[in-house]
């Protein structure tokens, strides 16, 4: 569990929920960010309603709360006249494809674990977890999966963009540190969102890595391509990919066009905020759908190259014919030949003379040069390239 409260010019960690319950704990001018786990949401959720309805005069609804609680729950966006609701799915931490921690057997039936995916390490790691957020005008409520390694990451972020001049900050990379404090609970949202989607960004060079080189064995003539197994394995994980991108931009999209039904903002400041948070949103799903664009061409790469991979063997096996063909048609006149004086007739022309045998030997060879230097004008002997 971690809290923070945050205003526009510093940001401070919160070691306990109790003490936010309470009236004027939290002052005008700052918002709360308030990220559990699962089974702390579940183990908290009197606490976490008491400080909602302490902030925001209102509280979750009973099936929000399961929403935030389901970790099979897919990408979609909700809302009521006071919040609301956007459920994210993130890549599973480790990059292993194993299913994060059971939760304790008392919270929850247990759920049959899914199938180990197979194939290449990077196909293991499409595998996700459900990010609950809960977006009220002074807190954002977000429930992670038991890692909390997003929530984590971006905790440090957020700290060192509060403090840029402060020795006991971590030193973390320039190019992480985000420029200013969200000035919003949906602001903060949407960068962790953001985030979550540069980790599909990041999948996908592995991804061309992978499919271009099992395109570079499938199109090799010399290669006997032997792993349809991962091959089959690598197209499921791709569609299984495309189907999470579309429910994310479907709840994005959802997302935005609850913002465009809110009412006009009360003042400049007001329309300000509610613009950047429209640009921001924007750009996550302009983000989404470059991994869904990526994503398909992916899938279209790989079965492009199964289908070069036939049409290369339907090549190799018209070249053995024509070889083939090639030489039954070079030994079929000879055959003739031989054939003719190989019958009983004792008056055959050649047969009682001393120099018949090569005479009939020379023509044989004669006719076999003539032919193949014929087939080989019209390229019946070429090999294809």
């Amino acid at each position: 569990m971690r809290i923070f409260e945050i205003n526009t010019s510093q940001v401070s960690e919160h070691a306990a929920l109790a003490p936010l319950a309470l009236p004027g704990s939290c002052s005008a001018a700052s918002y709360l960010w308030i990220s559990l786990t699962r089974d702390e949401f579940r183990a908290s959720l009197p606490e976490v309603q008491q400080i909602l309805q302490t902030l925001c005069q209102t509280q979750l609804v009973d099936l929000h709360v399961a929403d935030l609680l389901n970790d099979q729950l897919p990408s979609h966006s909700d809302y009521t006249s006071q919040y609301d609701v956007l459920v994210f799915r993130r890549l599973a931490s480790g990059g292993n494809g194993q299913p994060a921690p059971a939760t304790s057997p008392a919270a929850t039936p247990a759920a049959p674990a899914p199938r180990p995916r197979g194939g290449p390490p990077v196909l293991r790691r499409i595998d996700t977890r459900p990010v609950g957020f809960a977006v009220f005008d002074r807190v954002l409520l977000s429930v992670h999966p038991e890692d909390g390694a997003v929530r984590d990451v971006f905790a440090a972020r957020l700290l060192a963009a509060a403090a840029p001049g402060d020795r006991g900050t971590p030193a973390l990379d320039v190019r992480a540190v985000t420029n200013r404090v969200p000035t919003s609970p949906a602001d903060l949202m949407l960068r962790v969102i953001n985030q979550i989607v540069d980790g599909y960004l990041d999948l996908r060079r592995e991804l061309t890595k992978q499919l271009d080189h099992w395109q570079a064995e499938l199109i090799d003539p010399r290669s006997r391509f032997t792993n349809w197994g991962a091959l089959m394995e690598s197209r499921q994980s791709l569609h299984h990919l495309d189907e999470i991108c579309e429910d994310q931009r479907a709840a994005m999209q959802d997302w935005l066009d609850n913002l465009e039904t809110l009412p006009p903002p009360k003042d400049a400041a007001e329309g300000r905020e509610r613009e950047l948070v429209m640009i921001r949103s924007r750009d996550v799903l302009e983000h989404i759908e470059r991994v869904v664009h990526h994503v398909r061409r992916l899938e279209q790469n790989a079965e492009t190259a199964v289908q070069m991979h036939f049409s290369v063997q339907g090549h190799r096996a018209n070249d053995i014919m024509r070889v083939l063909t090639v030489l039954t048609a070079v030994f079929l006149p000879l055959n003739l030949i031989a054939g003719i004086f190989g019958m009983n007739f004792e008056f055959i022309p050649l047969v009682h003379k001393a120099d018949g045998f090569w005479i009939a030997m020379g023509s044989m060879l004669a006719i076999a040069v003539l032919l193949v230097l014929i087939f080989w004008r019209k390229r019946y002997l070429a090999r294809t390239r």
